[in-house]
């Protein structure tokens, strides 16, 4: 079922695409795994699929050792605690949210000699359940953050309202797509703004039409989570 999922899910992109004038290849893939287990990686790496997305810390150190062979991102919430655990074995933290969590890696990146390649996450609708900088205070937390030596700013993250229809989420990605050109345009140092990671299962060819390069797709790849 995981192989036929990932055929789907890269058909949509490949189809969304052609009708905005995008190339496929331009788009990464992320399969979300959390609380799936090393099977279903298997089955998705068998059909091809590279690069996956944990939110918890714990699954990360498991999936790393499991499949070192495979890139690792952390897209969820990392806690200032838990930052010397994960840098090193991910490729990309999507969600630095906070001025403490940049400092936090800044300083365990410069003990172990690393440069760490983080998004900025945008909560660009300002949801209080969300983690996140607000849109008119990102250039000013970018430009603060690009001066840690130790931490490489790729680009924007942002995780749009839950939304039954996904063209409520048009304007969201819009917005953040529109900051990210305006900061690319400004060449600010240590800032390379090379990903914009927006869109999940349920609003992924919207995120795309809109110009997301990293789409985060775990329930149309995996199916629906089951929670303990």
């Amino acid at each position: 079922m995981v192989r036929e999922n990932i055929e789907v899910v890269r058909r949509n992109i490949r189809q969304v695409c052609e009708r905005c004038g995008r190339r496929a290849e331009d788009i990464t893939l992320i399969a979300v795994s959390k609380t799936k287990p090393f099977s279903s990686i298997q089955e998705a790496q068998a059909a091809g699929q590279r690069i996956f997305g944990e939110n918890h810390v714990q699954e990360i150190l498991d999936k790393t050792a499991a499949f070192p062979e495979l890139e690792w991102h952390m897209i969820g919430h990392l806690q200032r605690n838990k930052v010397r655990q994960v840098i090193g074995k991910v490729s990309l933290i999507h969600s630095l949210d906070s001025l403490r969590l940049a400092d936090q890696i800044e300083k365990e990146a410069a003990k172990m000699g690393i440069t760490v390649p983080v998004l900025l996450e945008i909560n660009v609708a300002k949801e209080e359940s969300k983690y996140g900088f607000f849109l008119e205070d990102a250039e000013r937390v970018l430009k603060t953050i690009a001066g840690f030596p130790h931490i490489q700013i790729k680009g924007l993250m942002t995780i749009a309202p839950f939304v039954e229809d996904p063209e409520e989420n048009r304007l969201v990605f819009r917005k953040l797509y529109e900051f990210f050109i305006d900061t690319r345009a400004k060449n600010i140092d240590n800032v390379s703004m090379d990903h914009l990671s927006m869109g999940m299962t349920n609003d992924y060819p919207v995120a795309i039409e809109e110009g997301a390069t990293m789409v985060r797709v775990g329930t149309g790849i995996f199916g629906e989570r089951q929670y303990r």
